[in-house]
């Protein structure tokens, strides 16, 4: 007698994107009444299996807080999400939420009169639309919400955190193999 098992279904990605940050703290109210557009480009890497997948996405925003003579501004978030997107013919809806770091860097120079940098921890939820093209490329439109988490205590230490918040609107490319 020979057993036979089911083959894997898992799909590994990368997918680079590039979206707008708006809302909370960007100072853009909302996405489309917003002159002064805070862009941001990132790239995600992870599995995706047929109803749950796992990402790490790596964004990075210029002049999140504006730009001016002798101002800058960027925001970077590292997070892992956790994925659920069910295969529905050739598109994938999905939700997802995870977790990581939030760094803000604000300078005002000459001479670097004031500099901050904030590394807080933070949360993501949102979902999105990937359209499958072909077997190992898509397109995919994503919205997202970003929030720090607020102070808290480890082993008696208080952590501070800024509690920055914002949302952001992104498309791109999804590539599997």
């Amino acid at each position: 007698i020979t057993a036979t098992s089911a083959t894997a279904q898992a799909q590994a990605f990368i997918s680079p994107m590039f979206g707008i940050d708006f809302s909370g703290d960007t100072g853009c109210p909302n996405i489309d009444s917003c002159e002064d557009k805070k862009t941001n480009i990132s790239v995600g890497a992870g599995i995706l299996g047929r109803i749950v997948g796992f990402e790490a996405e790596f964004a990075y925003a210029p002049d999140f807080f504006g730009s001016g003579s002798g101002f800058s501004s960027s925001v970077a978030t590292f997070m892992v999400n956790v994925l659920v997107a069910p295969k529905i013919g050739p598109v994938r809806p999905y939700a997802l939420a995870g977790v990581g770091l939030i760094k803000s860097h604000v300078e005002l120079t000459p001479a670097s009169l004031f500099t901050t940098d904030n590394n807080d921890f933070g949360w993501d939820v949102g979902g999105g639309l990937m359209v499958h093209v072909s077997d190992h490329v898509a397109l995919r439109g994503d919205l997202r919400y970003f929030h720090a988490f607020p102070d808290f205590d480890v082993l008696g230490f208080t952590l501070d955190n800024a509690k920055l918040d914002y949302g952001r609107a992104s498309g791109g490319l999804v590539v599997m193999f």
